[in-house]
């Protein structure tokens, strides 16, 4: 079938809103016809390169919509299903499938890498050239064919606009919080970066009880905003900022820090704001020469855990539709992550507010009557 999408040729490159050809679902593959798709700082990341990915492709990682064909063996979805889309699909019998850590599924980590799907092979081409799928969804198009399980049936009263940003920048920050840090009740919480992933961390900490929540970010704009959000405190970064946190919390530091920006001075902070036996939760993505360092001394002598958190570390069949349900009760505001909705055809505009910082999570709407 013929469909329209953002075409990337290379790195660096606008890009280009064209027709492309999409081959019909596999077995275990599933059709959606996409509502609306965020846009994330690794999408801007892949374009310029800095985090490597297989070129030309169709890039877009968090989605929604509904699904229009399934491939044999597809039980979990059928046509006309609301879904929001995975971006990690899992096998469900590799070791971290198992130990019930399907973010870690060794399965499917090649293929991603790759730019394919789960059978190594891509069904998007531009006239006679393959092009690669993105985190197995490209949804930076109007139709997609995506792993089985990267389908995530979720309630059809759920606005889509929403639902897709559940898919990447809410269950990054949030399962950052809630499943990784496991932020307690009356803890306190510092929070690099005021973007998706880290207004959605301080949701998830806030819903978890902390009682400080201190949020760091460059954009004033953004500062403020993580006020609505559940942040108690907000600066500027600053050569200060560990003194601060620290004037904060009884002269200790956080219980948990999380780097929502991936810059290596930002995680050496980060250790030195957080407390002898706290946790520091690392989200944000590092450029591949990246080597954050910290005081061998102390890494020993304080106890301090500094874990990795993939996806939210986050089991997505599930945790999907629970943080949906959030949303619907009231107690996650998910709607005011969305700050602009741009169509298909001002792709380039809306990457560009981003880099400007002018949003905190834009997001192209290809179905309007789906969407809303």
């Amino acid at each position: 079938m013929e469909i329209t999408a953002a075409y990337l040729s290379g790195a660096n490159q606008p890009f280009e809103v064209t027709m492309l050809h999409l081959d019909p679902p596999k077995a275990s593959e599933v059709l959606v016809r996409i509502a609306a798709t965020g846009i994330c700082a690794s999408d801007a990341h892949t374009r310029s390169g800095r985090i490597p990915s297989p070129l030309p492709c169709v890039l877009g990682h968090e989605g929604a919509g509904v699904v229009e064909a399934v491939g044999e063996n597809v039980t979990h979805v059928a046509v006309g299903d609301h879904v929001a889309l995975s971006w990690m699909p899992n096998c469900g019998q590799c070791r971290h499938c198992v130990s019930g850590r399907p973010v870690l599924c060794t399965a499917a980590a090649p293929y991603l890498l790759a730019g394919t799907l789960l059978d190594g092979t891509t069904r998007l081409h531009h006239d006679s050239e393959d092009v690669f799928h993105y985190s197995f969804l490209s949804t930076f198009a109007n139709y997609t064919v995506v792993p089985g399980a990267s389908a995530i049936k979720i309630d059809p009263g759920v606005s889509l606009s929403v639902a897709a940003l559940v898919g990447c920048a809410i269950m990054t920050g949030y399962g950052a919080a809630v499943n990784r840090a496991q932020v307690r009740p009356g803890s306190s919480v510092l929070v690099y970066g005021a973007g998706g992933v880290g207004l959605s961390a301080v949701m998830g900490a806030r819903l978890s009880g902390a009682g400080k929540i201190i949020v760091i970010d460059p954009v004033e704009s953004k500062r403020i905003e993580a006020l609505d959000f559940g942040a108690t405190h907000i600066f500027a970064p600053g050569d200060d900022i560990v003194d601060r946190v620290k004037e904060l919390t009884d002269g200790f530091g956080v219980d948990y820090a999380i780097d929502a920006v991936g810059v290596p001075a930002v995680v050496g902070q980060a250790f030195d704001a957080t407390v002898a036996g706290g946790t520091l939760v690392c989200v944000g993505v590092p450029a591949p020469e990246a080597r954050p360092s910290f005081p061998g001394p102390n890494l020993v002598r304080d106890e301090k855990i500094v874990t990795g958190s993939l996806y939210g570390s986050s089991r997505p069949s599930t945790d999907i539709p629970k943080i949906l349900d959030l949303y619907r009760a009231g107690l996650l505001p998910l709607d005011k992550m969305i700050s602009a909705t741009y169509p298909l055809n001002d792709i380039n505009k809306a990457f560009d507010d981003m880099a400007a910082g002018r949003l905190t999570r834009g997001v192209l709407v290809l179905d309007e009557a789906l969407a809303s």
